[in-house]
C-alpha cells in the first residue's frame, strides 16, 4: 500500500510552455470585454510629456486580477508579470505602488467612480437587472478592519477595543457588488448620519440611470422608475439620515434599537394572539415557533415620517441568542421600522434577507481588504476602491459567465478551483493556444466562461 502523498519527482528551474492562473486570463477577458481599461484610462491624466510604458487602466485591471487571484500587495503583481503569454506587459510592483501613491489623486479617484459606473451599466444590462420592476436593495453596514501597525495614518482605537478602521459599505443586495465604500479612522461613530448620506448617494451614483432617477435629493416622487429600499442596522435610524432617504424617494428598513415605548407594546401584545402570524423563512416556508406581528398602533411613532410601521419577531429562545428587544423567559424579539406597503410577514422575509450583508463583506475580506498596504489614507483609500472594484469583477463574473455553484462560490473556491487553473500553451496556426490540464475539475466551467465572454465582446 503506497502511503505518501506525493510522487517523487524531480524538482528543477527553467520551465516553459506551462500556464497558471488561466481562470485569472478569462476574468482579465471579462474586463477587456467590458472595456473596464479604457473606461478608467479616460479618467488618468498623463504626468509628463511622454505616454508611459504601461497604459494606467490597464495597469489598474491587472491589479484587480492581482486582488482577485489572492493577492494582498503591490509585490503579488509579479505573479502575473512572470506569465507574459497570458497577460501581456504586466506593470512592475515598484510601477504599480507609484500609480497608486502618486498618481491617482483624491480627484482622479473619484473620476475613477465614474468609469466604474459605466462599466457596471453594461453589466445591469446585459444581466437584465436595469430592466426589472422589482424593488432594488441596498444594505448599507460597517465593519472593523484591524490594523497591527501605529504608522497608518487614522488608524485609531475602535468601539470593541481594537485598533484600525471602520469602513462603511453598501451593497446591492441582488447582485453582491459593494457599490459603494467609505474608509474611516477608527474611531469613527457607527451611527454618523452624514457618512450614511455620503455612502448613499455614492451608491446611487452608481446604479443605471434608469434605475436611480427620481432618486436625486429633491426631485420629483413622479419621475421614480423603480423603487429603491436602504436597509440598515440601528445605526441607520438616525433623524437626519431617515429624512435624506424621505428627500431621495427611497423607502427604508432599519433595525429597532430597544427602549421602553417597545417593551410596553410587546407586553399588551402578549398574550393575544390576533396580531401574531406565522414567520416564514426565506423559501417560504413556516419558521417552527416564530411568529411575526405588526405593533405600528400600540407605539408612538410621531417622531418619524407619516407611514411609518413597526414590526416585531418573536422566536423561541436557543443558547446563544443575541441581545432581544424585550426580555423574557420564552421568547426572542426583534423589531424593525419601515415605510414599505405590504404584509407583516412579507417585509419581515426581507428584512431578514439585510443579513446578506455579512456575507458580502466576508467577501471583501478574503480579497485584500483586511490589508492596507500604505501609510497615507487616500493611498489606502484608493487600494480599499480597488479591493471593491475587483471583488465587483469577480461578481460580474459569475453572473455573466458562470451557472449552479459557481455562480454564488465564495473567493476561495473560485481560486482553487477557476481562478488558477493550469494549462499547457501551445502554437499552432500562428495562434498561441492554451490547454487546460486533463482532468482539471472544472475545464467544462472555464471553457464555457470563455464562450459566454466572446459573447460579450
Amino acid at each position: 500500500m503506497n502511503v505518501t502523498s506525493t510522487a517523487r519527482v524531480k524538482v528543477e528551474a527553467g520551465g516553459s510552455g506551462v500556464a497558471a492562473h488561466v481562470g485569472l486570463h478569462a476574468l482579465g477577458a471579462l474586463a477587456d470585454g467590458l472595456g473596464l481599461a479604457d473606461l478608467l484610462s479616460a479618467h488618468i491624466p498623463i504626468a509628463g510629456e511622454r505616454l508611459p510604458v504601461h497604459d494606467r487602466g490597464k495597469v489598474l485591471v491587472q491589479a484587480l486580477l492581482m486582488l482577485a487571484g489572492g493577492g494582498e500587495s503591490c509585490a503579488e503583481i509579479e505573479e502575473l508579470r512572470a506569465q507574459p503569454d497570458l497577460f501581456g506587459l504586466v506593470p512592475s510592483d515598484s510601477t504599480l505602488k507609484r500609480v497608486l501613491c502618486e498618481e491617482i489623486t483624491p480627484s482622479v479617484r473619484a473620476a475613477l467612480v465614474e468609469g466604474i459606473g459605466e462599466a457596471r451599466a453594461k453589466v445591469w444590462e446585459q444581466s437584465q437587472m436595469a430592466a426589472g420592476t422589482d424593488p432594488v436593495y441596498l444594505d448599507i453596514d460597517s465593519t472593523l478592519i484591524e490594523i497591527h501597525s501605529e504608522n497608518k495614518v487614522n488608524a485609531a482605537p475602535t468601539y470593541k477595543g481594537g485598533y484600525g478602521f471602520h469602513p462603511m459599505l453598501c451593497f446591492a443586495d441582488a447582485t453582491g457588488e459593494a457599490l459603494a465604500g467609505l474608509l474611516r479612522a477608527g474611531n469613527a461613530g457607527a451611527n454618523t448620519a452624514a457618512d450614511h448620506i455620503a455612502i448613499l448617494d455614492a451608491a446611487l451614483a452608481q446604479l443605471p440611470e434608469a434605475v436611480r432617477v427620481g432618486h436625486g435629493p429633491g426631485d420629483d416622487a413622479e419621475r421614480v422608475g423603480r423603487q429603491i429600499v436602504v436597509r440598515t442596522d440601528s445605526a441607520g435610524s438616525t433623524k437626519a439620515f431617515i429624512a435624506a432617504m424621505g428627500e431621495r424617494n427611497i423607502r427604508f428598513m432599519t433595525v429597532a434599537a430597544t427602549n421602553a415605548d417597545i417593551h410596553a407594546a410587546i407586553f399588551d401584545a402578549e398574550g393575544v394572539e390576533g396580531p401574531w402570524q406565522a414567520a416564514r423563512r426565506q423559501n417560504g416556508d413556516i419558521r417552527k415557533g416564530s411568529a411575526v406581528a405588526e405593533l405600528t398602533s400600540l407605539v408612538d411613532l410621531s417622531a418619524w415620517p407619516a407611514g411609518t410601521r413597526l414590526i416585531v419577531r418573536r422566536e423561541p429562545l436557543h443558547p446563544g441568542a443575541q441581545r432581544s428587544l424585550f426580555p423574557s423567559l420564552e421568547y426572542r424579539y426583534w423589531g424593525f421600522y419601515t415605510d414599505c406597503d405590504g404584509d407583516p410577514v412579507d417585509l419581515d422575509v426581507t428584512m431578514r434577507a439585510h443579513a446578506h450583508v455579512e456575507n458580502h463583506i466576508e467577501r471583501l475580506k478574503d480579497s485584500g481588504l483586511c490589508r492596507f498596504p500604505f501609510s497615507g489614507f487616500e493611498t489606502n483609500t484608493t487600494w480599499m476602491t480597488l479591493v471593491l472594484l475587483s471583488a465587483d469583477l469577480v461578481r460580474w463574473f459569475q453572473l455573466l459567465c458562470c451557472d449552479g455553484y459557481w455562480a454564488t462560490a465564495r473567493p476561495k473556491a473560485l481560486r482553487w478551483g477557476i481562478f488558477h487553473a493550469p494549462g499547457r500553451l501551445i502554437h499552432s496556426a500562428r495562434q498561441q493556444i492554451v490547454r487546460i490540464l486533463d482532468g482539471w475539475p472544472t475545464a467544462e466551467t472555464l471553457l464555457g466562461a470563455y464562450r459566454r465572454i466572446q459573447a460579450i465582446a
